[in-house]
């Protein structure tokens, strides 16, 4: 898959994917999106206002990959004081809530970008993105290496350098390819992005 991000007139971005790619990118999308949860619509009759205000929860995660994707503010691990472990309690509920929306939007763009495509034959499609959709690209490409790095067990430390030694047979080898693959999508994209 060698797909890459180049820039195009307007400041946007195009990537040729065949079908296969679209499928994994589009299956990992879905995915991201069934973690990350539905967003909180008001129910019917309520004030649509209330829901900007409502807080959202004060502690983290307990699913290691949402805990990547919303982490604490202040603090990490079980050594955090109890000071900061407040604080990081306080920012959580006035701030995950506006973040989860903003992941949900951002793999919503991802979806709907690939569903519009139209292949053209067997060899995929163009998919073209607009400066807005490419920071939603962005942000979902981010989201999904961070979630699959997590499933990995990669640390910022070791940046997954044993991942590219893992024997074919090994079954997180798919899992990897699809990280590697991300990986280069997101930095193809970051590049076109850089004036």
């Amino acid at each position: 898959m060698a797909g890459q991000f180049e820039a195009i007139p307007g400041g946007g971005a195009a990537v040729a994917l065949d079908e296969v790619e679209i499928s994994i990118l589009r299956s990992l999308a879905v995915q991201l999106l069934e973690l990350i949860g539905p967003g909180d619509e008001p129910a019917k009759g309520e004030d649509p206002l209330a829901a900007l205000f409502a807080e959202g929860p004060s502690k983290p995660p307990s699913d290691p990959a949402l805990a990547r994707l919303f982490p604490d503010a202040y603090g990490f691990g079980d050594d955090t004081d109890d000071e900061l472990r407040e604080y990081a309690s306080e920012f959580r509920r006035f701030t995950e809530n506006d973040m989860r929306s903003r992941k949900r939007e951002d793999g919503l763009a991802v979806v709907r970008g690939l569903d519009a495509l139209s292949a053209s034959g067997e060899g995929g499609a163009v998919l073209k993105l607009t400066p807005e959709d490419c920071r939603h690209w962005l942000g979902a490409l981010n989201d999904l290496r961070l979630t699959i790095g997590s499933r990995l067990d990669v640390s910022d430390e070791d940046e997954g350098e044993s991942l590219y030694r893992l024997p074919d047979s090994d079954p997180r080898k798919p899992m990897v390819m699809a990280y590697l693959w991300l990986g280069a999508l997101q930095e193809t994209l970051v590049e076109t992005m850089m004036p």
